[in-house]
């Protein structure tokens, strides 16, 4: 039986949901300062209005007081759940005023393809934006990448955070405290901004031929599409518009840092011995040089590139960017779509397995694929192997593990109900008319968080397609848990005693 939630449980929600809403408004204040600063009076009163919201909600959910201090898993879960859905129901008004979207859900779209790093874009005239509007696009990849909830346990403290943490999809533990984790995360993150915006404004100025203005601006907003895997950027033509294999080059090394695990950044710095062991980083090696080949060979077969050059660029970048979830191209949509048999096999895959769990990326994960096929070779030898063989399931992760029957299982669920997520968005493309490879294609870019499209995402598309991206991209971003958590407090609320 289901109880029903008290007052107690909603002021205790409120009051966590009133936090986040509060350091939401504080980030909100930078795209405001930057229409200010770059004249953009329309912009300015929209970020304006978008802040007073935040400031609201988050002043609101500060007064509510709960008899409980502790925040339980539960609660966590389903704060975490409506953060996710409330941070990009207000960071979406200023898109809805700025004319480039035809309407509220459109906005709304892409205020949930920013935060959860996805980078699939439903806007109008992208290329004429307000600078401190595609800026705010920019930023929710980076509150997203980060987390909103790493963002205020890095402020706040207190009984409970560690709910939180968990139930933003995120299980390494790089220090004792959450709070100093939280913090050690947001500090890689600044240390590769600084280093990312600098090398990719210098190539900007002195091999593009951007002003320094410039320069600095698209080396910030790549950077934070990049490094938080989220594929969002200042013009229509994406990477494309460079030009630059120097650019491309520069932005490949951030979107691996973005999908590599927060943990594995702590041991590079460290410098710790037996890297070379790590499961999820030894899986994701093997999975994109196969994802690699077999699209390499699937593009020989259509014989789209004349020559050796354009192909090992293009396949490398797109894998690359589809296997880290960032969702780059280098290549217009109409022109990937044409990457039909093995080629789009390799991108499916690759995107559908995404990069390490605890990174910016989507996905399966690389350490669920690692554990999933140790767990069947373990099974193998099980029974080829003489009975009563000690087989080992040990594996490596910051230290010697065991691969214990409840991990499996737990991975076993997790990739289950992300294939699940995928043939739910393939379904809803085929039941608009879509034909199957762009369906299956879209879907799994919308779920694993990857933003690459075959043109099927864009301003004209079904409202049944918009709202089922959108809903994968939240659930993908989450990883289910807190979803069915919110899903099941909302049952409660209704049917419980």
């Amino acid at each position: 039986m289901l109880l029903k939630p008290t007052l107690d449980d909603l002021n205790l929600i409120g009051h966590n949901l009133g936090r986040v809403m509060t350091v939401t408004a504080g980030a909100g204040l930078l795209p405001l300062v930057w229409a200010i600063a770059e004249h953009e009076p329309a912009p300015a009163s929209a970020f304006l209005l978008m802040v007073a919201v935040y400031a609201i909600l988050g002043g609101a959910g500060l007064h509510l007081r709960s008899q409980r201090k502790h925040l339980s898993w539960s609660h966590g879960m389903v704060v975490v759940a409506l953060v996710w859905l409330l941070v990009p129901a207000v960071g979406a008004i200023p898109f809805w005023l700025s004319g480039h979207f035809a309407g509220y859900l459109d906005a709304f779209f892409d205020a949930m393809s920013g935060i959860t790093t996805t980078g699939l874009t439903v806007a109008n005239d992208l290329d004429h934006m307000a600078t401190s509007m595609i800026f705010w696009r920019h930023l929710l990849h980076f509150l997203g990448g980060q987390g909103i909830i790493i963002a205020a346990l890095s402020l706040f403290a207190g009984a409970g955070v560690a709910a939180l943490y968990h139930s933003e999809g995120r299980d390494e533990h790089i220090f004792p405290s959450v709070g100093s984790t939280a913090r050690f995360i947001w500090l890689v993150s600044v240390v590769n901004a600084l280093l990312g915006v600098t090398v990719l404004a210098i190539i900007g100025t002195a091999s593009l031929g951007f002003d320094v203005g410039r320069s600095i601006f698209h080396g910030i907003t790549i950077f934070m599409a990049a490094f938080d895997t989220g594929g969002f950027s200042p013009q229509s033509t994406s990477m494309a518009y460079y030009h630059s294999a120097l650019y491309e080059a520069a932005t490949s090394i951030l979107m691996v840092a973005g999908a590599l695990s927060f943990g594995l950044h702590y041991a590079l710095w460290r410098r710790q011995r037996h890297l070379h062991r790590n499961i999820e980083a030894r899986t994701l090696l093997i999975t994109f040089f196969g994802t690699l080949i077999i699209t390499q060979i699937g593009l020989v077969t259509l014989g789209l590139y004349d020559t050796v050059g354009p192909l090992t660029r293009q396949s490398y970048f797109q894998v690359l960017s589809a296997h880290t979830g960032t969702g780059f191209a280098t290549v217009p949509s109409s022109e990937l779509a044409l990457w039909g048999g093995l080629a789009f096999a390799g991108m499916a895959i690759a995107m559908a397995l995404g990069g390490m769990a605890s990174s910016t990326a989507g996905g399966v994960k690389a350490l669920r694929i690692g554990l999933t096929a140790k767990a069947i070779v373990a099974q193998v030898k099980k029974v080829l192997l003489p009975e009563g063989t000690v087989i080992s399931t040990r594996f490596w992760l910051n230290g010697p593990k065991d691969l214990s029957s409840d991990v499996v299982q737990g991975v076993m669920t997790a990739t289950l109900l992300y294939v699940a997520l995928y043939l739910v968005g393939a379904g809803a493309g085929l039941a608009v008319g879509l034909p199957l490879q762009e369906a299956v294609f879209e879907s799994i870019s919308a779920a694993a968080n990857v933003g690459l499209s075959v043109g099927v995402t864009g301003p004209g598309m079904p409202t049944l397609l918009k709202v089922t991206y959108i809903l994968q991209m939240w659930a993908g971003r989450l990883e289910f848990l807190a979803v069915f958590s919110l899903f099941g407090f909302l049952w409660a609320t209704v049917r419980g005693r």
